[in-house]
């Protein structure tokens, strides 16, 4: 049983810097990918990042200020994120599947966790 939970989230000034965590289980990341994305409000839900084969891929707007990782041993993942601003704001999601790196349509995303706030005031 695939389970996913997040973990990190809070409120933030602008410029300021939060670490998001992903416990998961009933999968390891030799066969699976694991990714974060966000969803602002009144927005589509976008993807953030994704790892697989020990590589971590960015989407434009998070290269250079986010930065994810795994802990194997503890069947984690992270998300380092570095100067914050306000189009920041979202619930933060981790989500995996086989293919997740490629899947383009994320109805099609088999797990999802149930997400953390994020939120950078001014």
């Amino acid at each position: 049983q695939v389970q996913l939970a997040e973990s990190g989230g809070g409120s933030v000034q602008s410029g300021g810097s939060l670490t998001l965590s992903c416990a998961f289980s009933g999968f390891n990341l030799d066969n699976y990918h694991i990714g974060w994305f966000r969803q602002a409000p009144g927005k589509k839900r976008e993807e953030v990042s994704c790892y697989f084969k020990g590589q971590a891929y960015y989407q434009d707007y998070a290269k250079g200020r986010f930065t994810m990782s795994a802990d194997t041993d503890k069947d984690t993942v992270f998300l380092q994120m570095n100067n914050l601003n306000s189009s920041d704001t979202a619930v933060y999601y981790c989500a995996a599947d086989l293919l997740l790196c490629i899947t383009v349509d994320l109805s099609r995303v088999a797990y999802w966790g149930q997400g953390t706030q994020v939120t950078v005031s001014l």
